[in-house]
């Protein structure tokens, strides 16, 4: 398909402009659970912005809140200037919007679907094709397939596409990448790096923690409340305690056991290892060893390690 008179990506955005995304001290219960307690944050205009937590940490309930789908208990938040409760009409036509849910018609087959989508918003495919032509063309092969018959995968880029097909200022993506295999994860993550590039300004929410070093700057949740903000390298600088990776013959008892150590911070199992932080400031790796023995354990590995992201979650549950 070709289209011509189309803008070229630009890779930069004024960063005196106001930011995309403005909250303050936003709150919104169901009943007696409070789903997010008192959130403020800013997302610049251009940036990659990533809410990393686990289910039930709030993240969906934001961003409803952000696309004008939820009215906040309190606080205010506001999407390119707009007040997201007043201005909603005008919100949803700047937002592109991809729930954790696969929500496209899928008796509609995939051409049919982002028809559609451009329709509703008093536009074209061919318009807008420059934005989705990366991701459409990895799906066209299958432009006449019903949505309910694709894999998980080309799920994802079709909704993507969907999102993307009026040419929104902001795309706001709840857990795009859930129940996908590994190499679309990766695929997507690119997708959204070049659409950074159009200027278009990217809040994503995932419980990958390894993803969180894909943005510019993340958000930590955990039980509706903000734990950090940060950018990736600045959340793991901020972790200053020595940290070890752990293995013995019975890691099913090493975890109870590191636990009831005297110098034990945190133990938590982490892949095929246990990664233990000491209350000192020093890992004492002989003593640990000493101590492992004394409890049962044999073949001991203990070794340094720097942390990741996850850890620093860890970390901050842990301080909370």
């Amino acid at each position: 398909m070709l289209v011509t008179g189309i803008q070229y990506p630009v890779s930069s955005i004024s960063l005196m402009s106001t930011p995309s995304v403005i909250i303050k001290n936003l709150s919104k219960s169901y009943g007696k659970v409070e789903a997010i307690s008192d959130i403020s944050l800013t997302v610049d205009k251009g940036e990659i912005f990533g809410c990393i937590g686990p289910d039930g940490a709030g993240k969906t309930t934001l961003f409803r809140i952000l696309v004008t789908l939820l009215v906040p208990d309190n606080g205010s938040a506001s999407v390119e200037g707009y007040d997201v409760v007043s201005d909603f009409k005008k919100i949803r036509k700047i937002v592109g919007y991809m729930p954790g849910r696969f929500s496209l018609y899928q008796d509609l087959s995939v051409e049919e679907n982002l028809k559609f989508f451009a329709s509703s918003f008093k536009t074209t495919i061919e318009e807008n094709y420059y934005l989705i032509e990366d991701i459409y063309k990895q799906i066209e092969p299958f432009k006449k397939r019903l949505a309910g018959k694709l894999s998980g995968g080309m799920k994802q880029k079709l909704a993507l596409s969907c999102a993307l097909i009026h040419k929104p200022e902001i795309l706001f993506l709840d857990e795009p990448t859930t129940g996908v295999d590994a190499v679309s994860r990766k695929e997507f993550w690119d997708m959204l790096k070049r659409l950074k590039e159009w200027g278009i300004t990217i809040m994503v929410s995932t419980p990958y923690m390894d993803e969180a070093a894909l943005c510019d700057r993340v958000a930590l949740m955990q039980d509706g409340e903000i734990m950090s903000i940060n950018t990736p390298a600045g959340i793991i600088n901020a972790h200053k305690k020595p940290l070890a990776s752990v293995r013995t013959n019975n890691m099913f008892k090493l975890v109870e056991d590191l636990l009831s150590m005297n110098d034990c911070h945190s133990a938590y199992r982490f892949g095929a290892s246990v990664h233990f932080t000491p209350k000192s400031d020093q890992l004492k790796t002989e003593v640990l060893l000493q101590n492992l023995r004394k409890l049962g354990h044999n073949d001991i590995e203990v070794a340094p390690i720097s942390p990741e992201i996850e850890d620093c979650f860890m970390e901050l549950m842990t301080i909370a």
